[in-house]
């Protein structure tokens, strides 16, 4: 082109026409290049977007895979954690296993150093709760509220769960008020109601002094593991029941005989092996024929099902044994008693059973019992003997005039 513009310009100046032309062109072709170029570039930076697109897609979808994956593990986990739940469940007979399972469980499941696990068991006769565990990572924690606090008082109320995820902004209850009651410090908690056949059997909860311990997902497990515990509970109870059924009386619901010579063989054993005292007392009702004579058989029964209460209100404590031995006959189990307090014990009782009479056909009676002591192995070297000779000391009784204790 510069040669061309040269040669126009010295030679030829008609040359300039072909020149504008040839540039003309140029720029003309040049334009259409540049939106070619333009279009291509568009073209190139869409595909790209749409990879990108694409791209972010498929991050997306393998995320949601990688967390559908990883929920589905942990389903995998928390129904395997259920299996073994259910299994140590299903081992269990009684309350009392049934509940050292459950506590276990949960603390295995959720709890830390942080956390405590409580269990309250429903009485339907008065209507509260009742603590029968409580521990922070398998060590005993001392609950003041033994029938449950505010929080429990609202779950049992409502018999929903109760998630809290910080006490102190939760407007439903007065943190002042809590913490009057309760010395602890308790910031989130945890609590499901244990319902069968739409009754409340006790409640299974979960609570820490650090806020945000919890999550929803842990409230739903939890109420899965409450809904397995009411079942295994009632099972429990019910079995509980067949078992006292088998070993104490209908009428007096004091030990049958059977029940206390089994008990009564194994105390002796033990009582041997420590050179301690055990007491045995035998115990008759004074003319018992004479109500059933009088009032009929009805009032017998009455009678007897009076003298059981006030016997277990006197000798109910903890490792005795009260027992009908058969018709209007008792005996008692006093462990690690001395002949001296059994003596006491007994005298006091037969004061009381005269002082107390009984009300039969609107009628103030009076009834006395005869009791006769016994004491191993000071009198008798086995239960057999022990029993010989306390129901001596009890005919004794009888003979002397009855009202009384006599001694072996």
């Amino acid at each position: 082109m510069v040669g061309f513009f040269i040669y126009a310009t010295r030679f030829q100046n008609s040359f300039f026409l072909l020149i504008s032309s040839a540039l003309a062109i140029n720029i003309i072709i040049l334009t259409l290049f540049h939106r070619r170029l333009k279009k291509k570039r568009a073209s190139v930076k869409l595909q790209r977007e749409e990879y990108f697109e694409k791209a972010n897609v498929l991050k997306d979808g393998l995320a949601k895979e990688e967390h559908a994956i990883n929920a589905f593990r942990e389903k995998i986990v928390s129904y395997s954690q259920l299996k073994g739940l259910v299994e140590h469940l299903s081992a269990c007979l009684s309350v009392e296993d049934t509940v050292q399972v459950i506590c276990k469980e949960v603390t295995n499941l959720f709890a830390q150093h942080d956390s405590t696990v409580i269990l309250y068991l429903f009485d339907p006769l008065t209507g509260d709760l009742a603590i029968v565990h409580s521990s922070s990572h398998f060590h005993p924690v001392n609950i003041k509220q033994k029938k449950g606090d505010i929080f429990d008082r609202w779950v049992m109320k409502t018999l929903q769960p109760l998630f809290l995820d910080d006490t102190k902004t939760d407007f439903r209850f007065d943190m002042d008020k809590v913490e009057t009651e309760e010395k602890r410090h308790i910031r989130s908690l945890l609590s499901v109601p244990l319902i069968i056949h739409n009754k409340p059997v006790g409640i299974v909860r979960l609570d820490s002094y650090l806020p945000d311990r919890f999550s929803k997902e842990d409230l739903r497990f939890l109420k899965t593991i409450g809904d397995l515990s009411a079942v295994a509970l009632e099972n429990a109870q019910l079995y509980d029941r067949v078992e006292d059924l088998a070993i104490r009386d209908s009428l007096t619901g004091l030990y049958l005989r059977r029940h206390m010579l089994d008990r009564m063989g194994e105390e002796v054993n033990r009582h041997l092996r420590r050179d301690q005292e055990m007491s045995f007392i035998m115990i008759d009702l004074d003319y018992f024929k004479k109500y059933n004579d009088q009032f009929g058989h009805m009032a017998g029964d009455l009678v007897l099902k009076h003298l059981s209460q006030v016997i277990q209100e006197h000798f109910g404590g903890p490792g005795n044994l009260t027992c009908r031995f058969g018709g209007e006959e008792f005996c008692i189990v006093l462990p690690d008693c001395s002949k001296k307090d059994a003596v006491e014990a007994a005298e006091a009782l037969v004061k009381q059973v005269e002082k107390d009479g009984i009300m039969l056909r609107r009628e103030k009676t009076r009834i006395t019992i005869s009791a006769g002591v016994a004491v191993f192995p000071t009198d008798a070297k086995t239960k057999e003997d022990l029993l010989q000779k306390a129901d001596n000391a009890l005919y004794e009784a009888k003979r002397k005039g009855r009202n009384r204790v006599c001694v072996a």
